[in-house]
C-alpha cells in the first residue's frame, strides 16, 4: 500500500490579494496552483506530501507551517538560504482578476531533478504535476519530467493540469511541452480557457478530438468553468453539470477541483462521482477571496451534495 494518496510537485507563492474596500491595501494568503490542489486533496481527507523548495525567509517558514497545519507531508520541502520564496498580487477589476508575479529567481524555480532523490514520488498513488511547473524554468522542467519517468517506473499514476501561463513561455514551447507531458499522462485536466490557446477553436468536442491525437492515452476531464466538465475516457465522452453559485473570486478553483478529484479516485469513487465532487468543491471554493481560505472540507462539499 502507498504512503501518500497524492504526491505533488510544484511551486508554491505567497498571495496578496486586493481588498475591495481599498484597492491600495492587499490581504496576505497563500498560493500556487500544485500547493493549493494538494491542500485541497488534503481537506478533503487525502494523504499527502509535497514536493518543492522554499527561500530561507519569513514567507518560506509560513508555508511550512502552513502545510504542516494543514496536514500535508513537508519532508520532500527543501529549504534554500540563497533564494527567495515567490509571491504575486491578485487585483480585481470589471474584467475579472489580473495576476503580476515576482518570482524569477525563487528557490521553486531552482529546482533540479535531486529534489526527487528522497524517493516520496515512488510513495505515492497518484503523482500531480502542472504546466506551470514545467514552465517556471529549464531546471523545473527537467525536474517534472524526472518525477514523471519515476512515478511510471513505480506504478504510480501521473495527474497534469495543464494550467497555461503565457507570460511564463512562448506558445510554441508551451504546446510542444504539454504535448509531451500528456502522453505520459494517466489523467490529463485541460481548462477550456488553456485549450484555446493550444488549439485555436473553442468546441469541447473538438478540443477533445486534439488531446487524443495528441498522444492522451489516458482519463480526459475537459474543465469548462461554470458549464462543468466534461469526463472523456477513450470511449465515451460524458459531460458533468457545474453547481451554480455566486462566485466571488475564482483564483483557486480549478486547483481546488484538481486536488478534489484525486482525493475523492483516492476514496473509490468512480469517474463521474469523483468530477461531480469535485465540480461542487470548486464552485465552494469562488465563496471567498484567496486561492487557499476558501478551499471546502468534506463536510462542506458533502452536504451541499447531499442538498
Amino acid at each position: 500500500m502507498a504512503d501518500f494518496d497524492i504526491v505533488a510537485l510544484g511551486e508554491p507563492l505567497v498571495e496578496l490579494n486586493q481588498t475591495r474596500r481599498d484597492p491600495r491595501q492587499f490581504l496576505q494568503g497563500f498560493g500556487g496552483d500544485t500547493s493549493n490542489a494538494v491542500i485541497a486533496a488534503a481537506r478533503q481527507g487525502a494523504r499527502c506530501a509535497y514536493l518543492t523548495r522554499v527561500g530561507d525567509d519569513a514567507f518560506g517558514a509560513q508555508f511550512l507551517a502552513l502545510w504542516r497545519e494543514e496536514g500535508v507531508d513537508t519532508a520532500g520541502v527543501e529549504v534554500d538560504a540563497n533564494a527567495h520564496t515567490g509571491l504575486y498580487f491578485v487585483q480585481h477589476g470589471p474584467d475579472g482578476h489580473a495576476f503580476s508575479y515576482l518570482r524569477r529567481g525563487s528557490a521553486a524555480s531552482l529546482m533540479t531533478p535531486a529534489t526527487l532523490d528522497g524517493g516520496l514520488v515512488e510513495r505515492a498513488r497518484f503523482l500531480h504535476v502542472s504546466g506551470i511547473s514545467l514552465a517556471i524554468s529549464t531546471s523545473a522542467c527537467d525536474t517534472v519530467f524526472a518525477a514523471i519517468a519515476r512515478a511510471r517506473a513505480a506504478g504510480v499514476q501521473v495527474s497534469l493540469d495543464s494550467n497555461l501561463r503565457l507570460r511564463l513561455w512562448p506558445l510554441d514551447r508551451a504546446r510542444a511541452v504539454l504535448r509531451e507531458a500528456l502522453r505520459h499522462a494517466d489523467l490529463f485536466l485541460p481548462s477550456m480557457d488553456d485549450m484555446q490557446h493550444l488549439t485555436g477553436n473553442d468546441d469541447p468536442e473538438r478540443t477533445l478530438d486534439w488531446v487524443r491525437d495528441a498522444g492522451a492515452s489516458g482519463v480526459v476531464v475537459l474543465k469548462l468553468g461554470k458549464d462543468g466538465s466534461i469526463i472523456d475516457d477513450g470511449k465515451t465522452r460524458t459531460p458533468v453539470a457545474a453547481l451554480r453559485v455566486d462566485a466571488v473570486d475564482a483564483t483557486g478553483a480549478g486547483d481546488c477541483f484538481a486536488g478534489s478529484l484525486l482525493a475523492r479516485r483516492c476514496q473509490g469513487d468512480d469517474w463521474p462521482a469523483a468530477v461531480r465532487y469535485a465540480n461542487v468543491a470548486a464552485a465552494l471554493s469562488t465563496l471567498g477571496y484567496g486561492a487557499v481560505d476558501p478551499l471546502p472540507r468534506a463536510a462542506q462539499v458533502l452536504a451541499r451534495l447531499g442538498g
